[in-house]
Parts: C-alpha cells; structure tokens; sequence
C-alpha cells in the first residue's frame, strides 16, 4: 500500500492491518533532481520497519516515485547532469535493497482531476474529471494563449457560460484542485507562474516529448540492469493531451515503443489498469498478456467513462469499465509463469479508493484514504483467490505455486 512519509494520516500500523507487507514510498521531501543519498533511503527503512520485531513485519518494496527532473523531460544540455543523478540514486537504492522503482514521464503536471471530492451514490467522494470544468480552468482562468483550439467549440462555449455563474469559492477550488502538485506533496502550483511553465514547452511536439524519453531510457534502464532493478513507467493519467502539453505514455502503441527504445529485461512498465483504462481503445487484460514478463509493478483500480467519454470518475474497484476479472486473471498466469522460474512475485497495489465511513471525516490525501483502498483491497483480494483457485481446478499442475495474494 502506497504511503507518503511520517506526516501521511494513514499509518504503518494501519498498513500492517490491512495485511500488506510492502510499502510503497519515497522520498517526496528531496528536491526534484537531487541524488537520494544511502543514509535518507536507510533512513526511510528504519522508519518502516521500526516496529518490524514485535509486530507483523513490512519493508520497503517499491519506490513511487523517483521523479524525473524537467529538463530530462524538455531534452536541455542540464540533463546530463540529472541523469548522472537519478543513475546515483539507483544505485544507492539498490545498496539498500530496494529493487523496484517507478516513475512517470508527464510534463508538468503529474495527475489531473477537476473534482477530488464527487459524491457517490452512496455518499462516499470519489475523484472525477471533467473535460468541460477543464476547459473552463483553461480558457477563463489560466488564459492559456491559444487554448480555444484543444477544445470543441460547444464545449468552449459552455464553459464561458458556466464560469459566468460560478461564485469565487467555487473558481478557486476548481482552479486549487487543476493545481495540486505531486502526491504526497504538500505543495500545490501557483496560477501566477503556472503559465511560464507550460510556455517552456511551447517548442516541444509529442515527437520531441518522445525522444527526450527514448534518451533518458537508453542512458538509465542499462544501469537497472546491471543492478538487478526493475525500473518501470506509469502511464499518463488521463491518458490524452492537457493544456497544450504533449502525453507520449497513453497507449499501448506508446508502451511497444518505449520498451523496444532500450530493450533490456529493465526497462517495463508500471501497470496502472485505471490509468490505461479510460480510453476506449485501450485494452488492460490485453495489455497485461503482451507486457506481462515487463510489468515490474501493478496498480489495481478501475474507471468509469460517463457520456462525454473524456469525463470519468473513479469507479469502485470491481466495477468500472475495466474488466478487473480478465486482467487479474492474466497477472496471476503471469505470476504462475515467474513462479515456475524462480522469479520473485509481482508487486501490486490497490490504487485510489473513495472516501468512505469515518475518513469522510478526516483530511487525506486525494484518493489515498485507508478505508477506501481497504475495500478495494479486500475485494481484489478475493477476486485473486477465486481466480487461483479455479485456475488451480483446470491445471492441476499449477496447483503448486498458488497462493495467499500478495500486496505491497
């Protein structure tokens, strides 16, 4: 389960009793670019594993994420000097034992939503996004130049009317939620400077964005390899163009092109089956059976596109357009196959849950509270033991290497 350091309102015991035994964390107080060095990722350890003695023990298990500098991403000379350091930190990390490490290549922005509090049905918040709200933080608040044409014109124009009747208090946590900054990050982005940020990109096509990532693949995944790590992209979330900015991680298409870029057992892919799962032409269980031996990392969660197939909410975990039985289905196959040769098992995740029962009265972090992600949890589970178990009825030989689902 994904945690965010000593100030997360989430705890490891909380962790522990959901019954994971992986962490997955970071180092989200270092700057971005800087080398991690030995003795804040031991530090980091020591913290996890505190009460390891007396208690149900937990490790740190994934890295999310060891963020990629801008001027990786934008291809400036600077890059060589990030790219020696994000090489150091691999190294360090792998000095420490840590293995797995996931990062993402979005410019700018890392996740967008327009509302991080969507009353369900049953009264739980779920994360939503709206193209129209999108536009309209787009066109009437940022003012990017130019913008109008990213938008279709009764989308534009219905978003001017709604900005016409929004109040200040609605403008601004439209605009505050747009802005948020990296998870686990107590920063959020400033509208005045926002601008001059995308303006660095102004220059830069989805081809260029394309080659930036080749580049920095080439130089880093050959040393993954040589350290015995698993080095692996999130997909862009959502998975489509924003504000301008090209996304070059949204397809399986993006997917066969990056992994073939460098072409070593390192170089994978951090499966997020809800990030994938938004556009209609992609297909998660399909993915998961041609990346599979890539996958160094999962994130189980799934959406659900509304009538504007750009808006979606977060949907529970078992519902949604995503066929969550089909790609579970296809990672415990996977995880058979890596069972038979020795390899270790896949790290997974429930990722997002809503905000639900005593957290509604709690401050979390956007999509991050304890008892939704538990609920997901529980049911993936569950869903992963009926699938081994008749998995384990139709090959009997197999019956070996199934067992007790295991979650970071």
């Amino acid at each position: 389960m994904r945690w965010f350091g000593p100030h997360d309102p989430v705890s490891l015991f909380d962790i522990r009793q959901a019954g994971c035994a992986g962490v997955v964390t970071a180092l989200h107080q270092l700057p971005v670019g800087a080398v991690w060095p030995v003795s804040e990722i031991q530090a980091r350890q020591q913290l996890i594993e505190t009460d390891n003695a007396t208690h149900s023990p937990l490790h740190w298990a994934v890295v999310e994420s060891l963020p990629v500098h801008e001027d990786i991403k934008k291809g400036r000379p600077a890059r060589e000097l990030y790219i020696a350091n994000y090489k150091a930190s691999l190294r360090n990390l792998a000095a420490c034992g840590i293995r797995t490490v996931c990062y993402n290549f979005m410019p700018v922005l890392d996740w967008s939503r327009t509302n991080v509090s969507y009353e369900m049905p049953d009264g739980s918040l779920a994360l939503r996004f709206v193209w129209q709200d999108f536009a309209l933080f787009d066109l009437c608040i940022l003012k990017r130049p130019g913008a109008a044409i990213d938008y279709e014109p009764n989308v534009a124009e219905a978003a001017r009317q709604q900005f016409a009747a929004m109040s200040t208090e609605e403008i601004t946590t439209l605009s505050n939620t747009v802005l948020l900054g990296l998870p686990g990050s107590e920063e959020a982005f400033e509208l005045a400077g926002f601008q001059g940020l995308l303006d660095e990109y102004a220059a830069i096509d989805a081809a260029a964005l394309r080659d930036n990532l080749h580049y920095f693949i080439r130089e880093v995944a050959p040393v993954a390899e040589e350290l015995g790590i698993g080095l692996c992209i999130h997909p862009d979330d959502p998975p489509f163009p924003l504000l301008g900015l090209p996304r070059v991680m949204s397809t399986e298409s993006d997917i066969a092109q990056l992994l073939a870029a460098c072409d070593v057992p390192a170089n994978g892919l951090t499966f997020c089956t809800g990030s994938l799962g938004v556009r209609p032409d992609n297909d998660p269980a399909a993915i998961a059976r041609r990346f599979g031996p890539r996958i160094h990392f999962v994130h189980l969660r799934t959406t659900k596109r509304e009538a504007n197939p750009r808006n979606f909410y977060e949907a529970d975990h078992l519902a949604g357009d995503v066929d969550m039985y089909a790609v579970v289905r296809e990672l415990v196959l996977e995880e058979q196959r890596r069972a038979e040769n020795g390899a270790p098992a896949l790290p997974m995740r429930p990722d997002h849950g809503h905000q639900m029962l005593d957290d509604l009265k709690k401050q979390t972090y956007p999509g991050y509270s304890a008892i939704g992600r538990l609920r997901g949890l529980a049911e993936l589970r569950g869903l992963e033991y009926g699938i081994r178990r008749s998995l384990e009825a139709e090959a009997p030989p197999l019956a070996a290497h199934a067992s007790a689902p295991q979650y970071s």
